[in-house]
């Protein structure tokens, strides 16, 4: 009885140490992806009120881990039915990626300074700041949805090579598709109280000091974080989303080969979104004439 108890527990640490293995294996090689979810999802968490920072931050949290939690069965199976759906998943996700992108830029680059009338005008169609907030946590959660894929898809890739029993791939995927989680918006908390946190040191320290002075700088650094995450998370959702298209599609995975990766991914990701921008542009006036003319 005693010889069989510690036999399940040899198991158990066998198990647990191939876990751990493997996870720190996935996690390498989901940096760089973590990277880019941390950067579009600190970018789109931030522009709340202070209030509404936090709840907004754990809204998007919880739909993230809701979108492991759908993710992960559906990776497993579609592997195990048809693999070539996961490919097909991730390029649809990849043109959803680059169409945000590209979006931002060119909203960007043709943004014209609105006059007062239009101004006034504007304010009074735009919903209120309640339907606002709901529409930038949907906004997020779909991005992270892509994201998760992707992640989930890595660790997966990782697991698979290494030839690990089903429960080992099962329960590392789920660890580092927590773990992303959990740490990705564990910083995006961090970076989005940066200023309150300076305003309580300004407080407590009577305005003097090292302490003052390291709150008004964390003050001051914020709107330049946030405009540096905002760039960032652009480029990001553009490259991640060229990444997908050179990995899971195979005649850009062989060309241009003498061009650097990162460049590469660039140049795809510029045209997957060019072309979603396009579509969508198209495909929203011709929806616009088709209503026009069935009234």
């Amino acid at each position: 009885m005693a010889s069989g108890f510690f036999a399940i527990l040899d198991d158990l640490a066998a198990l647990m140490d191939d876990v751990a293995v493997t996870s720190k294996i996935a996690t390498q090689k989901t940096a760089g992806i973590l990277g880019d979810d941390l950067a579009v999802n600190a970018e789109k968490a931030t522009g709340f009120i202070s209030s509404r920072e936090i709840p907004v931050l754990w809204a998007i949290t919880k739909g993230s881990f809701i979108n492991k939690l759908i993710i992960l069965p559906i990776a497993f199976l579609l592997h195990w039915l048809y693999k070539p759906a996961i490919e097909i998943i991730l390029i649809l996700g990849g043109f959803y990626l680059a169409f945000e992108g590209v979006e931002k830029i060119i909203e960007f680059l043709f943004h014209r300074d609105k006059k007062g009338h239009e101004v006034i005008e504007e304010s009074t169609k735009n919903e209120d700041a309640e339907n606002s907030e709901k529409s930038k946590i949907k906004s997020a959660i779909t991005t992270d949805f892509i994201l998760s894929i992707e992640i989930v898809i890595i660790a997966l890739g990782t697991v698979l090579e290494e030839q690990h029993p089903l429960l080992t791939q099962i329960i590392t995927v789920s660890l580092v598709s927590f773990l992303a989680t959990v740490g990705v918006y564990g910083i995006v908390a961090l970076i989005v109280r940066m200023d309150d946190a300076g305003f309580k040191l300004i407080k407590k320290s009577n305005d003097k000091g090292f302490f003052s002075k390291l709150g008004h700088l964390l003050v001051k650094a914020l709107p330049v974080i946030i405009k540096i995450l905002a760039i960032v998370g652009t480029i990001a959702l553009i490259l991640v989303s060229g990444g997908i298209f050179a990995h899971n599609i195979s005649y850009l995975h062989h060309f241009l080969p003498s061009w650097p990766t990162a460049l590469k991914e660039l140049v795809f990701g510029l045209s997957g979104g060019l072309i979603a921008v396009l579509l969508f542009t198209v495909g929203k006036k011709a929806y616009t004439l088709a209503t026009r003319k069935g009234s």
